[in-house]
């Protein structure tokens, strides 16, 4: 087959994905999606149940990657939301009978971290959605949105928390029961540092910024309970401006979590990856049997799954099906070497022919 005989594409089409994906046009398929035309009956209780814990079946009955990682993100969250109520309400029970400014911001930063739980876990229903004829890529971006969402709240609760603080100090009031602010600001550091290191690891396993954002600030809140402790025992020894002084401290904590939250979730929806990332997949893409060059790599998150499309140079003389036996295999090989990534679109180039392209040039 000569060189321009050989087409422009040959490329993986269909995602090979291990999830249920076939490949296309290789006639070759990997546990392969089917409908589910088999009657189900659904009670309100199974409802729920499957909005807590979502569920999917294949041919071989097994669970899917994209799947199995929105069912885990799912429980972190309503188990995170059970921890963090129960904190932030044991902590509001305090604050009401002791007036201590403090403990108020620490609670205000738990009620919102808790309430995150709740716009995180809709994108991680709608993510589990499959692509429609508008959105192609699915709904995995919801969870991008959802990051946002968190970025407002924690910036919320910041200046709720410094707007309580600034007017204690200018309206002075005793703080009663220091036993019990002592007490309560232990009880958050415990409730939060349990739920964020649930969150962070949940969140790296199946690749959630979002959840990891989520899990840094209730690590944060952790901290900011603590210093609860240093406000009884400042008005303790008598300093009574010691509560609102660590009512403001708390605030710069949280300015610093809404920092490296917002640049977390910014760099997602920027389609910002880890270069080794990228680094890995051209020696992935190197080393695959038949690939005499690497062109293009982009990597792109959507939601906590990776998708790729790359190009590679191959020999100009292969058939069409040799040279799209390549790009499977290329794919193949780029789904097992890159944690995440869930599909990828394999794109040929002829070798010897630096005219290939010349017909888009003028589009460039």
């Amino acid at each position: 087959m000569s060189g321009h005989d050989h087409p422009h594409h040959a490329q993986a089409h269909g995602t090979h994905d291990h999830g249920g994906h076939s490949h296309g046009r290789d006639g070759h398929s990997h546990e392969h999606e089917h409908d589910h035309d088999h009657a189900h009956t659904h009670t309100w209780l199974d409802r729920l149940k499957h909005l807590v814990s979502p569920h999917s079946h294949d041919s071989a009955d097994k669970v899917d990657r994209a799947m199995e990682s929105s069912r885990e993100g799912l429980r972190a969250l309503w188990i995170s939301l059970a921890v963090l109520g129960a904190t932030a309400a044991a902590q509001a029970v305090v604050v009401a009978f002791t007036g201590s400014v403090a403990l108020l911001g620490d609670t205000l930063h738990n009620v919102a971290d808790a309430l995150t739980a709740i716009p995180l876990g809709i994108a991680f229903v709608l993510g589990r959605r499959a692509a429609t004829r508008r959105y192609t890529y699915g709904f995995g971006r919801a969870e991008d949105l959802a990051g946002i969402v968190i970025v407002v709240v924690i910036a919320a609760s910041a200046v709720a928390a410094g707007v309580a603080a600034i007017d204690r100090l200018r309206h002075p009031a005793e703080v009663e029961h220091l036993w019990a602010v002592a007490a309560a600001g232990l009880v958050g550091f415990c409730g939060n540092e349990l739920v964020a290191r649930y969150r962070i690891r949940v969140g790296r396993r199946i690749g959630s910024a979002a959840l990891v954002a989520d899990g840094l600030h209730a690590r944060t809140d952790g901290f900011t309970s603590l210093a609860v402790l240093l406000s009884a025992g400042g008005v303790a020894m008598g300093w009574g401006w010691a509560d609102p002084i660590v009512g403001l401290a708390i605030t710069v904590a949280i300015a610093l979590v809404l920092k490296d939250a917002a640049k977390q979730i910014y760099r997602r929806l920027m389609d910002a990856v880890d270069p080794e990332t990228v680094d890995r997949a051209e020696a992935v893409l190197a080393g695959t049997p038949g690939v005499s060059g690497v062109g293009a790599v982009r990597l792109r998150w959507v939601g906590h799954q990776l998708h790729g499309e790359v190009d590679i140079v191959v020999d100009a003389a292969l058939t069409v099906t040799d040279a799209h036996a390549i790009a499977v295999d290329a794919e193949h090989r780029l789904i097992h070497a890159v944690p995440r990534l869930t599909r990828a679109t394999v794109h040929t180039d002829p070798a010897d022919l630096p005219d290939a392209h010349r017909v888009l040039a003028h589009h460039a």
